[in-house]
């Protein structure tokens, strides 16, 4: 005789569950307005304030594509592509929970080890090939460097980009006065806090000359083809960055 067929039991569906079934709860959700965080707004500026503070990142190093933040929604958005023949020499941003005469939040220009706008899972790899500008200019004062024809430049170095929209923390080390069009508009001059190879600097008289002159010259050309005249003073010390950065807050 055939053992009886066993019917698997129905597992209890409890009607006094504290969350509502998935397809509700997704109905629910295209039907209200969902707030995310605003990086100018809510993200904190940093107990340390105005020496270290929390920088938004708009630009990577070796960028041409002007990215900004929209003040509405948040979010990253392209603002243009530079006119001129330039690219910007380190990463820059902005402090959130500032505002400055322009209206807008304070910039900053944070100094820290190579950085390389290829994507990711490219950058990463023992060996890539590149062509672009940026790497072309970077990769010309790196070690174990071959040209290979058709492929750009090939290099053993490990380069890591710095995306934008991420955020990390710098230090103030100077001010840059500048002056975009009749209109001031400085640039905080700072290092990555959290760069061991670039921590130790306090002061922007710490700096080499030169890289100050690459600094100066990028804003001095980077509207020229625009038609845009862009003034940029000397450049001062870290005691009148904190002033900078204490009056925006």
């Amino acid at each position: 005789m055939a053992p009886p067929i066993e019917t698997p039991s129905k597992i209890p569906i409890s009607r006094h569950s504290s969350h509502p079934p998935l397809n509700e709860r997704i109905l629910s959700s295209m039907n209200r307005r969902s707030v995310a965080a605003h990086p100018w707004h809510d993200l904190e500026i940093g107990p340390e304030a105005p020496k270290i503070f929390n920088c938004v990142i708009e630009i990577g190093k070796g960028g041409k594509v002007k990215y900004e933040l929209d003040k509405k929604t948040g979010l990253i958005k392209v603002d243009r592509v530079l006119y001129s023949s330039v690219v910007y020499p380190h990463n820059y941003g902005f402090i959130p929970r500032t505002l400055c005469e322009d209206n807008d939040p304070m910039d900053v220009l944070i100094i820290m080890q190579a950085c390389c706008l290829m994507q990711p899972f490219l950058a990463n790899s023992p060996h890539f090939f590149c062509d672009c500008h940026a790497c072309v200019c970077l990769f010309a004062s790196l070690p174990r460097i071959s040209l290979v024809p058709s492929h750009g430049f090939k290099t053993s170095k490990r380069v890591e980009p710095v995306l934008p929209g991420c955020f990390l923390r710098a230090k103030a080390i100077g001010l840059m006065p500048m002056i975009d069009q009749g209109e001031k508009d400085d640039k905080i001059i700072a290092v990555c806090a959290d760069d061991p190879e670039y921590r130790h600097y306090n002061d922007i008289k710490e700096l080499p000359p030169h890289r100050l002159a690459e600094i100066r010259r990028f804003f001095e050309d980077y509207k020229k083809n625009e038609n845009k005249e862009v003034a940029v003073n000397d450049f001062l010390p870290a005691s009148d960055a904190y002033d900078a950065i204490q009056h925006s807050m």
